[in-house]
């Protein structure tokens, strides 16, 4: 048997599968034995049932995440839990979970070409994980179809009894209006209002450049820009010298 392995790695390495095509629970490849004939070789496996993949549909669907690992191109880091939570196993566990076949004259199973086989069908699983998926029986395309439908259909759900997907979390109320602000309070009668007031409470004030006083030139300026208010006779207070 070792050295069937050991055969069958050096077949994989050099090329001599030719083809590997993986359907729902059959892997077909085609290898070149070394006199020059071609063989075909086979690696089964049970697929899922459609009440299986209904169930894992729904898991998935249930969070968000688990499509969008999907639609990059990953699996779900938890696929192996949300399967074990069904008594299932992506991969299989042992030989006895595999029937092979090829049609070689030769009587050991497995043969130096299905285990250049399985050598090239592993190394298609790291390009791509969905082979492993199609070999259980559910594409890639097929399997988002359902995500999407099973997501639309609980946004559905949820819309019609008019609560929203998630009602708790961090961001929560984050678009409701806060409590609204106090109206300002008016100045008493005879109050004159000036724009420069709170520079009285700065210690620029204080402050020297060259020739100039920083409180004067800042006094000037919010005078100019600012809109005084008018006291009750009409009468603007004007600059002080």
């Amino acid at each position: 048997m070792g050295t069937t392995f050991s055969v069958g790695r050096r077949y994989a390495r050099a090329g001599h599968v030719r083809s590997l095509t993986i359907s729902s629970s059959v892997v077909t490849a085609l290898v070149l034995d070394e006199d020059g004939a071609t063989y075909r070789s086979r690696i089964a496996t049970r697929a899922f049932s459609a009440a299986d993949w209904a169930r894992i549909e729904r898991a998935l669907a249930q969070e968000a995440i688990h499509a969008a690992k999907l639609l990059a191109g990953q699996l779900p880091d938890d696929l192996d839990r949300i399967l074990g939570g069904f008594g299932l196993s992506l991969f299989p566990q042992s030989l006895a979970d595999l029937v092979m076949d090829c049609d070689c004259p030769g009587w050991q199973k497995p043969c130096r070409h299905l285990t250049a086989a399985c050598y090239v069908l592993a190394e298609s699983f790291d390009n791509d994980p969905f082979g492993i998926l199609a070999w259980r029986g559910k594409g890639r395309d097929e399997l988002l179809e359902q995500l999407r439908a099973h997501r639309v259909s609980a946004l559905t759900h949820l819309a019609a009894k008019g609560e929203p997907e998630h009602t708790a979390g961090p961001t929560a109320g984050f678009w409701t209006a806060g409590p609204r602000l106090p109206e300002p309070v008016a100045p008493l009668p005879g109050t004159v209002v000036r724009s420069d007031a709170m520079l009285d409470q700065l210690d620029a004030l204080e402050l020297t450049v060259g020739r100039f006083e920083v409180g004067d030139l800042l006094r000037d300026a919010y005078r100019t820009l600012g809109c005084e208010a008018k006291d009750p006779a009409g009468t603007v207070e004007g600059n002080r010298g």
